[in-house]
């Protein structure tokens, strides 16, 4: 009788069970299920994985059919891979900050470079970009052409023979040529070199003299551009500028000096301050003193009775006696005492 009652409870539990199965599990984004069909039985197990581009992030991978046909709550997660961040392109620019899987990045160069290899790349599913990264290489200029009389030198950014962007060459003018224009050339972003000058046979007429002076070897001939002459003054004349004169690509001479004349001290005797020594004008400055030169005349503070001195400088000729000064007679000087020998005011 117990053998008869075990079968029938173990008949109807097979039974009960015989008609539960778990339904088709719920999608996962970006997932897929290893044995996909509609029914599952009672105990089988399923295996997700994550499609090609895409990384399990969380929740379990396994789930297995229950007893009650329910599927577990499903917390499987997948998310896009992601490619390396890539370092700032060299003259170039990167656009596009978005490094998940699928995401696409152009490139594009800065101005005076242009771009070699794809402009475009893709975040594969391997987590790398596609193809080879391109450069961004500067623009080439093509020789640049040299003006008649002119030689060039070259200040180039990379070896060998082209010229490229940001290159600059320099210009000279073969003697007795002026370069008119500027003395230097850009490879420019457009592949074209800025203005090139031009160079200009240039002279001078035969140069002119210098009142009171001359022109040192003077050759009486046609001079040409950047040759020069030098200046002197006549004897006790002193020479005020420039010494040389440059024959200028304008055709005329720079500026000339001129020759400043001396003065003679107006005053018959006096004792003054000439180079730091007391010295008589009557004995030591009877030629008088040079342009630009100074002397120190003495005079009588008659309040404090103490003396002091008064500079004066001789311009072009021209010199003026202190209004303070007053020259001593033979016959004064036996009873005034000269200012120079006066207690000086300072002291």
């Amino acid at each position: 009788m117990l053998t008869v009652l075990f079968l029938w409870t173990v008949t109807l539990a097979h039974c009960a069970l015989a008609g539960r199965v778990c339904p088709k599990p719920r999608e996962v984004p970006f997932a897929t299920i290893d044995v996909d069909k509609r029914l599952y039985d009672i105990g089988e197990e399923i295996t997700y994985a994550c499609d090609p581009g895409y990384s399990h992030h969380s929740g379990s991978r396994k789930y297995t059919c229950p007893w009650s046909g329910k599927w577990p709550i499903n917390t499987m997660r997948c998310i896009p891979k992601k490619c390396p961040y890539l370092e700032p392109m060299r003259n170039g620019i990167v656009h596009g900050i978005d490094l998940n899987y699928q995401s696409l990045i152009r490139f594009s160069c800065e101005p005076g470079y242009i771009l070699y290899g794809t402009d475009t790349s893709q975040c594969m599913a391997d987590g790398q970009w596609s193809g080879k990264l391109p450069e961004c290489q500067p623009v080439t200029c093509p020789p640049p052409s040299l003006p008649e009389f002119g030689v060039i030198s070259h200040k180039k950014l990379s070896p060998g023979n082209e010229s490229v962007f940001q290159d600059i060459i320099r210009f000279e003018c073969l003697p007795s040529f002026a370069l008119f224009g500027n003395e230097t050339a850009t490879c420019m972003a457009n592949g074209n070199w800025s203005d090139i000058p031009e160079c200009r046979y240039v002279q001078c007429p035969y140069p002119t003299g210098i009142e009171n002076g001359f022109v040192n070897f003077q050759v009486r001939r046609t001079y040409h551009y950047m040759e020069s002459v030098d200046y002197g003054c006549q004897p006790r004349y002193v020479l005020d500028g420039p010494r040389e004169s440059r024959c200028e690509k304008t055709g005329s001479w720079s500026i000339k000096p001129t020759c400043k004349a001396p003065c003679k001290i107006p005053i018959k005797k006096a004792t003054v301050l000439y180079n730091g020594k007391k010295i008589k004008v009557q004995d030591d400055l009877k030629e008088g003193i040079q342009h630009a030169e100074t002397i120190f005349f003495f005079c009588k503070n008659k309040e404090k009775k103490c003396g002091y001195t008064i500079p004066t400088q001789c311009i072009n000729g021209q010199f003026t006696v202190p209004s303070c000064f007053q020259e001593i007679g033979l016959f004064q000087s036996i009873w005034k005492t000269d200012p120079s020998e006066l207690t000086p005011c300072d002291a």
